[in-house]
């Protein structure tokens, strides 16, 4: 039986690390995977991990997904002259206020999340198109389906992706093409690490900032860190869900790795003037109450 030929992004920790592993795992040998990262020093958890793994399922490669003549040089790569399976899973957050973010700084944002995932499947549809035949999945995120304080930046990028691959998956119907969205929530990786110790605002920065925006950032990282403590997901669970994707025979477009958060999301379609969400959701994150449930 044919393997299943996989390019995942992001491969240096976290999901990507994790579904690499997992796919290179299979018992079946179903799939053949290259495993990409744009800095090929993070590579030894990555081989740590697969370092049992069948000699034929697996490859790191390096790839820059905000790199065009990087991501197209990969194609060259790929033994197999094909590519299955996309995975567009990296990504980087962003959290503070707007005023504290300097263009530079949101434009990498966008130039990973958004740009970074276009030219990925720029780069890769001709091929699925040709054989009629593909799946393209997105690591997405709740933070592509509704705004969330102080993520401004983050959710702007995240809701051009889900804009983008609901329009494609429209035409790609006629090339068997299937595009699916892994719409995740909190996920006990190092991304919050990451946002907190790199890409979190500093105090020198919130120096000026008004003190009432300080004060509901401030009440904000409290809420944050009772999500992340009470509702956050292993990567397992998430890794469950892209493998349901990936198992499908007719893949859908949106695949929720929780229901945590579905009562906002369905308030949010529900009301037309948007009003009804923007309350609740304040009274979410900004009452002082734990985040067991959301409610409406």
């Amino acid at each position: 039986m044919e393997k299943r030929v996989v390019l995942i992004t992001g491969c240096s920790s976290g999901i990507g690390l994790g579904l690499a592993v997992l796919l290179a795992s299979d018992s079946r040998q179903r799939f053949k995977v290259y495993a990409t990262m744009r800095d090929l020093s993070k590579k030894e958890r990555l081989l740590e991990c697969v370092r049992d793994c069948h000699v034929d399922t697996f490859e790191i490669l390096q790839m820059d997904v905000t790199d065009q003549q990087s991501v197209v040089g990969t194609i060259e790569k790929i033994k197999e002259q094909r590519v299955d399976i996309l995975v567009c899973n990296a990504g980087i957050g962003l959290m503070g206020p707007l005023e504290c973010h300097n263009y530079d700084t949101i434009k990498k944002i966008f130039d990973v999340n958004l740009f970074g995932t276009i030219s990925t499947i720029q780069a890769f549809l001709p091929g699925m198109k040709q054989r009629r035949s593909g799946q393209i999945i997105v690591s997405a995120s709740v933070g592509g389906l509704q705004g969330i304080p102080f993520n401004d930046v983050y959710c702007a990028s995240k809701f051009a992706v889900e804009g983008f691959c609901e329009s494609l998956a429209i035409v790609l119907q006629h090339f068997n093409v299937h595009v699916s969205l892994i719409e995740c929530g909190p996920v006990n990786t190092n991304f919050m690490n990451k946002l907190q110790n790199e890409q979190s605002v500093s105090n020198s920065q919130l120096q000026n900032v008004d003190s009432n925006t300080c004060a509901l950032y401030a009440q904000y990282l409290q809420h944050c860190q009772a999500i992340f403590q009470d509702v956050a997901q292993d990567t397992d669970e998430i890794l469950e869900v892209f493998m349901e994707a990936i198992e499908a025979q007719v893949p859908s477009l949106r695949y929720f790795t929780t229901q945590f958060f579905m009562p906002l999301t369905k308030l949010k379609l529900s009301c037309a003037s948007g009003s009804e969400y923007i309350h609740a959701m304040h009274k979410f994150v900004f009452s002082e109450s734990k985040p067991k449930e959301v409610r409406p």
